[in-house]
This record gives structure tokens, C-alpha cells and sequence, in this order.
């Protein structure tokens, strides 16, 4: 449903009623929010009654609360909202989806809700974790730096003109590059992932997101120089992640947690 005030997708009595799981996602809990600026994000994992995963009743992925309207693009003091089902969650995490991987790292300070099934979610991490998601992280850095210089848009218009008047490029898009291809290192290269970010990335993310950093060209090379050492440690095997998640454990676990959350334990 969608109203001119705020935009809602799915059915969020159900998204509630079965929540296990919520944290701060956006620029907040990564430790690099500029006060009014940013808008605040938050995920939450939830998990279905029972006639929606084994009856006949329609399935529950995922509910979005946002409060502006449909298409309009969030700004500074707006709340974004999304609730998966636990099924959908983990198919996200445990193929390194970079926001999905948040809630499972988030400082307890960022933690808005969180039950006996949602701490043992995030005590399966290192389940979930595997060379995926370094390639994910690589993945959505390119995104995010394609975007930064208009490759594959329709329009030469960046989406935050007024950035690119202030600082000659837009900011937020090269802050979020750089701040994904930090992370994605220190998740190949560490097994982990640190929230807020250690205090050297951080800053050298909120420079660029500040505008310190006046020529685009030094932010990119900046970039490819952090995205090639991701490379190469997952080229030649220099990371203590595996190649694959523990899809097992993940699975036994999924199980166990629908059926003490249904009472059918």
C-alpha cells in the first residue's frame, strides 16, 4: 500500500508479530553519518507463521515502511524500514549480501530489537561468511562507483546534482564505494566485519563523504588499490574464509528456530 504521506509494502502485522531481529544499517551504525544529512536505516529479520511456510497461505518475504512516498528518494531525518523473513534473510546473508551481513555485526548500541532467536542468529555469522561475500562486496563497490561516474544510467544527471555543484562529484556515492571496498578487505582478509568501521577507514571515508578530497581521480585510485588487494587474496586463497558458507549448519539452525518459534519444538 502506498499513501501520499509514506510508502508500505507487505503485510507488516505479520512482520511484527514474528520479529526476531532489527538493527541500525545505514551510514550510523557504519560510524560515518554527518548530522543532517543522512537519513536513518534500519533491518529487521522476522519469521512467519506457520500456514505462510508449510500451508497454503500466501508468503511473507520481506515488509518496507518508508516515510516518503513512492519513488521519492530519502533525505536527511527520513526512516527507511525493511523486514525480511528469515528464509529470505538467510538466502541474503549467506550469499554476502553487504547490507543484508549488518544486522549480524551491529554494535549493541544499534541493536533496536533483539530476542533469544535473534542472538543465536547472530552467533551463526561465521556460518554465513565465505568468499561470496568478498566478491559481493567488490560487487556492490562497483556499483556503487559505476553510479559515482553515470556509467549505465539513461541520463548524464547524477542523482544528487547538488553534490556534484558542491564538490565536483558526488560525495556520498565515492564514500560509499571506498567504504564498501574497506569493509570487503577486511572481511576477506579478517573472517569478520567491524561496526562501527576502525577509526583509519572511518575517517578516510568521512573525508571523501566531507568533500576534503577535491579530485575525484584520487578517490578512485584510492579504491583500486584497496579492491585489488580483495582480489588477490581471494585469487590465491589468502583468507581464512571459505569457499562456500556452511549451508548444514545454517539449514539445521533455520529449522530449529521456525519450529521453537511456532511452539513445535
Amino acid at each position: 500500500m502506498s499513501t501520499a504521506q509514506h510508502t508500505e509494502h507487505g503485510n507488516g502485522e505479520i512482520a511484527r508479530a514474528g520479529e526476531i531481529l532489527r538493527t541500525v544499517v545505514g551510514s550510523g551504525v557504519h560510524g560515518i553519518a554527518i548530522p543532517g544529512t543522512d537519513d536513518h536505516d534500519e533491518m529487521g529479520v522476522f519469521i512467519e507463521p506457520p500456514d505462510g511456510v508449510l500451508g497454503m497461505a500466501p508468503a511473507v518475504p520481506h515488509y518496507i515502511w518508508r516515510t516518503q512516498p513512492e519513488g521519492a528518494r530519502s533525505g536527511p531525518g527520513d526512516v527507511d524500514l525493511v523486514l525480511y523473513s528469515l528464509r529470505k534473510y538467510l538466502r541474503l546473508a549467506t550469499k554476502g549480501n553487504p547490507t543484508a551481513l549488518l544486522p549480524l555485526f551491529a554494535p549493541a548500541d544499534s541493536v533496536i530489537v533483539m530476542t533469544p532467536l535473534g542472538e543465536e542468529l547472530r552467533t551463526l555469522a561465521p556460518a554465513m561468511l565465505s568468499r561470496h561475500a568478498a566478491r559481493r562486496f567488490l560487487g556492490f563497490m562497483g556499483g556503487q562507483r559505476d553510479r559515482l561516474l553515470g556509467i549505465g544510467r539513461r541520463s548524464a544527471m547524477p542523482n544528487r546534482p547538488e553534490l556534484v555543484a558542491r564538490y565536483g562529484y558526488d560525495v556520498k556515492y565515492a564514500s560509499h564505494a571506498l567504504r564498501l571496498a574497506h569493509q570487503g578487505l577486511e572481511v576477506v582478509r579478517d573472517g569478520r566485519l567491524t561496526l562501527p568501521m576502525p577509526d583509519v577507514e572511518r575517517e578516510e571515508v568521512l573525508g571523501v563523504k566531507r568533500g576534503d578530497v577535491p579530485v575525484l581521480a584520487d578517490v578512485l585510485a584510492r579504491i583500486a588499490v584497496v579492491a585489488a588487494e580483495i582480489e588477490e587474496r581471494i585469487d590465491t586463497g589468502r583468507t581464512p574464509l571459505p569457499a562456500e558458507p556452511d549451508l548444514a549448519a545454517v539449514t539445521e539452525w533455520a529449522v530449529s528456530a521456525h519450529r521453537r518459534h511456532w511452539g513445535w519444538a
